[in-house]
């Protein structure tokens, strides 16, 4: 019994050692790859299929399924991307994980490196401590690739202790009810451990210790591939549209390709029989990552065909949120801060716009000034949430840029509240009444240039229109404090009138300084 309870220890840690080795390996190949990634996955998606293979390859760099769609998802959410292509890139990071498997059979078993994994883990962590810059971040990677074969080898000794104990007897039966149950025990497993690759490395281990066999291990990888369905589907939970949307597709694509894995099962094992009559006893691990990568792969090349059907179909299930002026995808603020500023960006300009727009109706009432408040203080909060390092100098600078255009909206949106009252006194004179209609136009000419992405000629026209502006008001201003000095205009109706050129002047500022650091946050992210 003692024996028992310390190999079920050392399997258990094997288990933990495997995530931490996973975990560390991630981190380290999102520092040195994962700007790339996001560069590659823009500039070679432009299609489910290119998105298809962009998502593999991703995910077989990064070797995290998480790390590439949680980017193609912000692609989506501040349209840089259609929702049909991140569709394709979905689809493509679950071949992209099947990676993992091939490396537990190929290093873990075949070539034993875990022979080799403790000098590599100390040289790693020498690079770490010793260096900086890209070869600390190679240091921590390869110390976090030696631990995944430490936490192999414990997993495989662990599971000898259950030789004669543990049989494929003890599980559930090959029958299609047996299979069932063993994709729940795959589904349950992957919630515990909350890595289907942790899943895939301890079934293939319990195969090579000959406690499981072929057919209940390959139901067990299925229910793990649809259990790495429910984190995101949890996480879709006060979620952005494209974030629901996301976490429903993996879903039911997981789900359809599940049974259409279950089904595969017995043709799969015959054709290996056909080959030799013991090619699949003698291979079992190879047999079941090459099941693994064939039936997810399969899965692929089916959906590509329907991939603009299936966006529809999802976006029926979940359909856009017209209430808001835009989404913000609050997952990416601390996951992907260049993402989360990307969409800062899109939904200040949206909001922007719309207060123009609110201006050019002379709050006609189409318009809910504080439905543009609200958007205010979200944003404020969204931009509060992103999380930079101190050698993010550019992203630094963006956020800063941004966050002064942020201050200049709030200040012309709080004035904004008041154009119903000033347009009363505007109306009382031709002369003021000429430069708010010029300023409309100004205004109209800048949505113009928004909508076209002309956002540096933007911020010029802005700035010169201002100023035009800025000299007719002070010039009128002088004309009616000389008006007040000849009793031509009484004090109250002078000053009112005095009162709506300041509160003018400000707005035509706000216009003009908002247009100059949101083109200032935009070159900073072109060239950060």
């Amino acid at each position: 019994m003692e024996s028992s309870f310390q190999s079920l220890f050392q399997a258990i840690g094997g288990v933990g050692l495997f995530l931490l080795g996973m975990t560390i390996m991630t981190d380290g190949l999102k520092q040195l790859a994962g700007g790339h990634i996001r560069a590659a996955l823009m500039r070679f998606t432009n299609s489910p299929t290119s998105g298809a293979m962009t998502g593999a390859v991703s995910t077989m760099i990064l070797q995290s399924s998480s790390a590439t769609i949680v980017a193609s998802v912000g692609f989506v959410g501040v349209g840089m991307m259609q929702f049909s292509e991140a569709l394709g890139i979905i689809f493509g990071a679950n071949i992209g994980t099947t990676i993992t498997g091939w490396l537990v059979v190929l290093f873990g078993f075949k070539f034993k490196l875990a022979q080799i994994a403790l000098p590599l883990i100390f040289f790693g962590m020498v690079l770490k401590l010793f260096f900086k810059g890209k070869l600390a971040t190679i240091g921590y990677s390869v110390a976090g690739f030696a631990l995944i074969f430490v936490g192999i080898s414990l997993m495989q000794e662990g599971m000898q202790g259950f030789e004669g104990i543990i049989t494929p007897d003890n599980l559930p039966s090959d029958s299609w009810i047996g299979r069932l149950q063993l994709v729940g025990l795959g589904i349950l497993a992957t919630l515990i451990t909350q890595s289907s690759s942790a899943g895939v490395a301890a079934t293939l281990t319990m195969l090579f210790a000959h406690t499981i066999n072929f057919e209940q291990a390959a139901a067990l990888v299925i229910g793990m591939d649809i259990g790495t369905t429910v984190t995101p589907l949890l996480a879709t939970i006060g979620g952005s549209t494209d974030v629901k949307r996301t976490g429903y597709s993996h879903v039911i694509y997981n789900f359809f390709t599940g049974i259409g894995a279950l089904l595969l099962i017995t043709p799969y094992i015959y054709i290996w029989e056909s080959i030799s009559p013991d090619a699949l006893m003698q291979n079992a691990e190879i047999g079941l990552v090459a099941f693994h990568t064939l039936f997810n792969t399969l899965g692929v090349i089916l959906v590509l065909p329907f991939a603009h059907y299936f966006a529809r179909f999802i976006q029926k299930i979940v359909p856009s949120d017209t209430i808001h002026l835009y989404q913000l995808d609050y997952t990416l603020p601390t996951k992907e801060p260049k993402l989360a500023l990307i969409s800062s960006q899109q939904a200040l300009q949206k909001t922007f716009q719309t207060t123009l727009d609110y201006i050019d109706r002379d709050a006609d009432g189409s318009i809910s000034i504080s439905k543009v408040e609200k958007s205010v203080d979200e944003i404020q909060e969204y931009l509060d949430e992103i999380v930079l390092t101190e050698s993010k100098e550019k992203e630094w600078e963006q956020l800063i840029a941004l966050l002064h255009g942020l201050n200049h909206l709030e200040r012309l949106v709080d004035r904004c509240e008041d154009v119903g009252k000033e347009r009363q006194i505007i109306q009382k004179s031709k002369v003021l009444e000429q430069i708010w209609n010029t300023f409309k136009e100004h205004n109209s000419q800048l949505l113009e240039l928004y909508k076209s992405n002309s956002f540096t000629k933007a911020s010029t026209v802005a700035l010169t229109n201002t100023k035009v502006l800025i000299e007719d008001l002070d010039k009128f201003r002088d004309e009616v404090i000389l008006k007040i000095a000849k009793d031509e205009l009484d004090n109250y109706s002078g000053l009112e009138l005095l009162d709506t050129i300041k509160w003018f002047k400000r707005m035509a500022k706000h216009v003009s300084r908002f247009s100059f650091y949101y083109d200032k946050a935009l070159q900073e992210g072109v060239t950060g």
